[in-house]
């Protein structure tokens, strides 16, 4: 699948969901927070969402990293920026319309990555996840989120799950490591996906 069909599916997927996105899943707040909170932020650090959508975990982030951290909210959709920007969550990150495969940010410029959702739409998973390497210090760390577990989306979306799942800890582990990181922990619970994984380097 090449760059430029996945930007076509993405767009054409997240643009009409934009509007009514939040309103889908209300009750989310909480496990975001939670979530932002294992990152081992501290006060002063800068942080991406890559893949923000509607920049839900926008101020869970801003909270950990306090007043004088960096909070960045990066998305591939206009449509999503906009809904992000009318839910007032611009006062907690700077919003940017950007590529995660392709980001605007130096070398080692970041603290930490959080990605809700977002592996399951990379066009190229090992590359795009080396590219978020790039852009986080030596010891710095990604967090892959979903507010439900793998077999709970999963039925949601009326499928099954298996070993081949991107998110499948032996298949996560080993796409993690050739992009630069090192899985930490693992939690795949019905209320929650959480990957936490460190760079290398």
């Amino acid at each position: 699948m090449t760059d430029d069909h996945t930007h076509t599916h993405v767009l054409d997927f997240f643009t009409p969901r934009a509007a009514h996105w939040d309103s889908r899943f209300p009750d989310d707040g909480p496990a975001y927070a939670a979530a932002a909170g294992l990152l081992g932020l501290r006060p002063g650090d800068a942080v991406l969402d890559a893949g923000c959508g509607t920049g839900r975990a926008l101020p869970a982030l801003r909270a950990v990293v306090g007043p004088e951290g960096m909070v960045l909210g990066a998305d591939l959709t206009p449509a999503m920026l906009e809904a992000a920007v009318r839910a007032g969550r611009g006062a907690d990150g700077a919003l940017l319309r950007a590529d995660v495969a392709r980001l605007p940010l130096r070398d080692g410029a970041l603290d930490a990555v959080f990605g809700a959702g977002l592996i399951s739409h990379l066009a190229r998973p090992e590359a795009d996840l080396a590219e978020l390497a790039r852009v986080v210090r030596p010891g710095g760390v990604l967090a892959l989120f979903h507010p439900i577990g793998r077999a709970a989306l999963a039925a949601r979306q009326g499928r099954t799950i298996t070993d081949g799942d991107l998110r499948a800890e032996p298949r996560l582990r080993e796409l993690l490591a050739e992009a630069g990181w090192r899985l930490e922990s693992y939690t795949d619970e019905d209320d929650r996906f959480l990957a936490l994984a460190v760079k290398q380097g």
